[in-house]
């Protein structure tokens, strides 16, 4: 079905699959982004290069101005600023602040907006539901809605599939809907959205999977793996994510094993992940971000079915910033230092290295453990701002003295700290293993190798 002259639905076409692909390529079916942030403004990016026919819709005025005048506010992102700068100056990719304005332009939807917790650790679909809501301004016959972020298996059969219908007068079956979710990380977005990974479809009936799957074939050039329907392709993305929050937490364990036996855990690992059948992960301060400690709760939270094993994973993770500051007060101990007495400089507060996203940061909790204790605690971070470091006082990496501080704490290496003399401090706690210990004249503690 047309919504413009030349524009087409992808939705219950008719026209043949070759016909069809055309069609999005060249710019025949408008497509609306929902979302502009770390990831939605890559995707923009990428659907804009690979179709011509953009428009992203995001509720913050200056994230909208920024791209229409051809700038990026997502920072350190490799391509992106230039891809943003190439397809806005065609006229391939525009920003608006009103999401239903980009609803009644587009033929397909594809919503990436925040999925959050609440307080007590629920599923926050309020987000998800809103830009539903908005989406619904604009449907029309033929429509197809995608959806990639992540939610709770079963959000797509049971709350946007019956929200678009009541809110757009539609019929279910006039319309689609699929889960595609995204498979991306900060800092390689635009390498990841156009193929590191085959992309996941579930539409939640056939012919969305087939409509999805077509657009996506265009985007990514690993391919798609269809699955079942949308519910399935949910689980497989929250699946990815509990993985690894449940391997951390077991390797967590391990290095705490570790710490008392008196040997390296990073050594036992990588000899153990030599046999085929073992993958475990590196052990850390924590698990930070917007994904990994928080799919774990759309199961735990929005289901009936018990999960001891996640809700324990997710407890020793939680655990291991404290574990973070005994290690910490142990060196200061061992160098006869009190932690009331004591000054601390911490490098990297975001939780990933080069990436600017303090979301559950385990140098956070950290920080706030230190302070508790009575510790002057310093932070050294290229990526955030004074207040978003407090209680710590944020320093810049020049304007540290080494002799002022009794410990240097490494949480988060970005590559800035490849320049710093950790050799002018005279105890270090490695955090992540990321320094060559054994080429330093400090005395470097890590996690998994620190209490012998």
């Amino acid at each position: 079905m047309s919504r413009a002259t030349g524009e087409l639905c992808l939705y219950g076409a008719t026209a043949e699959e070759s016909q069809q692909r055309e069609a999005f390529t060249s710019g025949h079916v408008p497509v609306a982004i929902y979302g502009l942030g770390k990831m939605g403004l890559p995707l923009a990016a990428v659907y804009a290069d690979v179709c011509g026919n953009v428009v992203g819709a995001d509720v913050d005025p200056d994230v909208v101005r920024t791209v229409n005048d051809g700038g990026c506010h997502v920072k350190r992102e490799p391509g992106l600023a230039d891809l943003v700068a190439e397809t806005v100056e065609c006229g391939a990719l525009r920003a608006v602040a009103d999401p239903t304005e980009a609803a009644a332009a587009a033929a397909v939807h594809v919503l990436i907006v925040p999925t959050l917790l609440t307080d007590d650790g629920r599923p926050d679909l309020s987000i998800v539901e809103a830009v539903t809501e908005d989406v619904a301004a604009g449907l029309e016959p033929g429509d197809l809605v995608v959806v990639e972020s992540t939610v709770p298996p079963r959000t797509c059969a049971d709350v946007v599939r019956p929200v678009l219908a009541a809110e757009s007068g539609l019929d279910p079956d006039e319309f689609g809907v699929a889960f595609c979710p995204e498979r991306t990380a900060s800092g390689r977005a635009l390498v990841d959205i156009r193929g590191a990974y085959p992309k996941i479809v579930g539409g939640v009936d056939g012919e969305s999977t087939r409509a999805a799957r077509l657009v996506y074939e265009e985007i990514n050039e690993q391919g798609v793996i269809p699955v079942a329907d949308a519910t399935t392709a949910e689980a497989v993305k929250v699946f990815e994510g509990v993985y690894r929050d449940v391997n951390i937490a077991l390797a967590n364990e391990l290095a705490r094993f570790a710490d008392e036996f008196g040997i390296d855990v990073r050594e036992a690992i990588d000899v153990a992940n030599t046999q085929p059948f073992c993958d475990l992960h590196e052990p850390g301060p924590g698990v930070g971000g917007h994904c990994i400690p928080v799919y774990p709760h759309f199961l735990v939270g929005g289901f009936e079915t018990a999960a001891p094993l996640m809700r324990t994973a997710r407890a020793v993770n939680d655990r291991m910033p404290e574990y973070a500051v005994d290690v910490i007060c142990e060196a200061l101990a061992r160098e006869g230092r009190e932690p009331d007495e004591a000054t601390v400089a911490v490098f990297g507060l975001t939780y990933r290295p080069n990436v600017a996203e303090l979301r559950n940061a385990p140098a956070l909790p950290i920080v706030r453990g230190l302070d508790r204790l009575g510790s002057e605690v310093l932070a050294v971070d290229p990526l955030v701002e004074a207040e978003e470091a407090a209680p710590a006082t944020l320093v810049g990496q020049d304007e540290l003295d080494p002799d002022a501080v009794d410990v240097a704490v490494l949480v988060t290496p970005h590559d800035e700290f490849g320049a710093v003399d950790w050799n002018a401090f005279e105890v270090v706690v490695d955090g992540r293993a990321a320094l060559d210990g054994d080429g330093l004249d400090a005395t470097v503690y890590t996690i998994g190798d620190a209490l012998e």
